[in-house]
């Protein structure tokens, strides 16, 4: 079964490596973003669990693809393939041409920090600090110069309509709100991928179409995402839909 999704916009460039990837995409022939080639994965027994049938899979620039199944089907293990958390067992996994299957271990997680960012359904945001705080602090492994720092999660913020709570710690923002600056936390590294697990799942219905809205937005812009649902109405944002039953996926 081979799943094929037409390549969308491109997205903003973060690091010399994507900057080639936007120049190759402007003609023609940048690699999709994701690329999944036979890619399984097993958990060892006794008994094994084949948690992910072989599957293939390819997301391009700018899509906006929504992963559905009920609870048990797979979900959590494609997210965690998908963001480099775990290594399939068998197949190969390209992210912006790149096989991960040859990486290192301290390369794949340069790897997971310069092209996803995460959005999760609970905020992951540390209390005693601000907003601003939160989101600089995703750059603290990274080669972003510290005098950049500031300005880019100052940006991310804006980005994000949030500019203004810059200062606020998440006990005095609302649910929404928190999870816009989880998300301003994720676009600060400037990914090529934005992989989203639940994200509206701790809102409310207000603040929940409020997140989709960004997403939009962010899609509209030319970001790639890929978001994890058991909702169908946030399934239904996005462009194409894959649903996994039993660790099957299928479109």
């Amino acid at each position: 079964m081979k799943l094929r999704f037409p390549r969308g916009a491109i997205t903003r460039p973060g690091t010399p490596d994507q900057d080639l990837a936007v120049d190759e995409a402007a003609e023609g022939t940048a690699p999709p973003v994701i690329e999944f080639r036979g890619v399984g994965l097993t958990y060892p027994g006794p008994p094994p669990v084949e948690a992910l049938h072989p599957f293939d899979l390819a997301v391009g620039r700018g899509e906006f693809i929504t992963v559905v199944g009920p609870s048990g089907s797979g979900k959590s293990t494609f997210l965690n393939v998908a963001g480099l958390l775990d290594s399939p067992t068998y197949g190969r996994y390209l992210l912006d041409g790149i096989d991960t299957a040859a990486l290192p271990d301290r390369e794949r997680t340069a790897l997971r920090g310069r092209r996803i960012g995460f959005v999760f359904q609970s905020f992951h945001l540390l209390s005693h600090r601000s907003a601003l705080e939160n989101v600089t602090l995703a750059m603290l492994y990274t080669e972003v110069p510290r005098a950049q720092r500031l300005v880019r999660a100052r940006a991310a913020l804006e980005q994000v309509g949030l500019g203004h709570r810059a200062h606020a710690v998440p006990g005095r923002l609302s649910g929404g709100e928190r999870q816009r600056v989880a998300i301003a936390r994720a676009l600060v590294g400037r990914p090529s991928l934005l992989l989203c697990d639940e994200p509206t799942g701790n809102l409310d219905s207000a603040n929940a179409a409020s997140v989709l809205a960004l997403l939009d937005e962010l899609h509209g812009s030319g970001m790639t995402v890929l978001l994890i649902t058991h909702d169908p109405q946030v399934a239904a944002r996005g462009r194409r839909t894959v649903t996994i039953r039993d660790g099957r996926l299928s479109e």
